[in-house]
């Protein structure tokens, strides 16, 4: 059965904020990886947030990551950043159990 992807308030604007080309290929990611299998993770694609609650998982797309929560049958996106910028997200929006 097919997930929900529903993308936060803040996560559309940050992939408005992408450029076309990127933006098109997190399109296809998150269709192609969060669409059946979010929770699948694998050693370089999706990863398990350790220690925190919020947000559950990373979706690694070339230099762009996703931070998402599975609930039910719903994936809801929270944020879309540049790998560089990911660690300062995490530091600042990240809920620790």
């Amino acid at each position: 059965m097919p997930y929900e992807i529903i993308l936060a308030p803040e996560a559309s604007g940050d992939l408005d904020n992408l450029k076309a080309n990127v933006r098109a290929k997190v399109r296809e990611g998150l269709e192609t990886h969060l669409r059946h299998e979010p929770a699948k993770t694998s050693r370089s694609r999706i990863k398990r947030l350790r220690k925190l609650s919020q947000p559950q998982y990373r979706l690694r797309i070339d230099d762009v990551r996703v931070f998402y929560d599975i609930s039910g049958n719903t994936v809801e996106v929270l944020a879309i950043i540049l790998k560089s910028e990911a660690a300062t997200w995490l530091a600042k929006f990240g809920k620790v159990e």
